[in-house]
């Protein structure tokens, strides 16, 4: 490791642990229902999600149905990214004009999206539509870290809950995760990222070869 690289290794665990108090209170306060600064913004949107999605926040779920719960819903997100990634040459926002993904590598990238652990053995753009990557992939980064969130939070629940029939509602859990935590997050930290000049279009894009044919770029039209 160089000199960039351990002060690249220092600066996250700073931040880490400096963000460690402030978050993990955070995220008590909205595991336990309680008011947050985020409420008067995002109260609305999460009760409108309840109602059409026929949630009721106030049912408490045993842990069969909290399990039943996270594995349907997680099945569902399997079958979506795999259909997309197959179906992706018939589907718009590509174009590129991608063909279909093969069937090992569709299901690969499905369950290892679904399960959180975004192993990725494609080639990025030369491979995956805006589409697929859009409606498939970012989704699956937050709605499968929102399961990992959740189904901790009903163990936390579980072990504390010594008489307690419940362990909370997946559901609430789920949407209460992707809300208050990991979208005003990923806002942050596109922030950031736009500020630095990673930005994404569109439009067509294309492989372009610099000079040295040992170097290459991405090029947009």
């Amino acid at each position: 490791m160089n000199i960039y690289s351990w002060v690249q290794l220092i600066f996250y665990i700073v931040v880490l642990l400096a963000l460690a108090k402030p978050l993990g209170s955070f995220m008590a306060k909205v595991y336990q229902g309680e008011r947050t600064f985020l409420d008067r913004v995002l109260g609305p949107v999460e009760r409108f999600t309840y109602r059409i999605s026929g949630v009721k926040p106030e049912e408490d779920m045993n842990w069969k149905t909290y399990a039943i719960a996270v594995i349907l819903f997680n099945i569902m997100g399997l079958i979506a990214v795999y259909a997309l990634q197959r179906l992706q040459a018939v589907l718009p926002l590509n174009p590129q004009g991608l063909g279909a993904v093969s069937p090992d590598s569709s299901w690969n990238t499905a369950v290892s999206f679904a399960s959180n652990t975004n192993w990725q053995g494609y080639g990025g753009e030369v491979t995956m539509s805006y589409l697929t990557q859009m409606l498939g992939l970012n989704v699956q980064n937050f709605v499968s870290a929102a399961t990992g969130l959740a189904v901790m939070i009903a163990l936390i629940r579980g072990i504390v809950r010594h008489t307690a029939k419940g362990i909370g509602n997946f559901w609430v859990d789920l949407t209460r995760s992707t809300l208050y935590i990991l979208l005003p997050l990923s806002i942050v930290v596109a922030l950031a990222l736009v500020s630095q000049g990673v930005v994404q279009r569109l439009a067509h894009t294309k492989l372009w070869h610099c000079s040295s044919p040992q170097l290459t770029r991405m090029g947009t039209q």
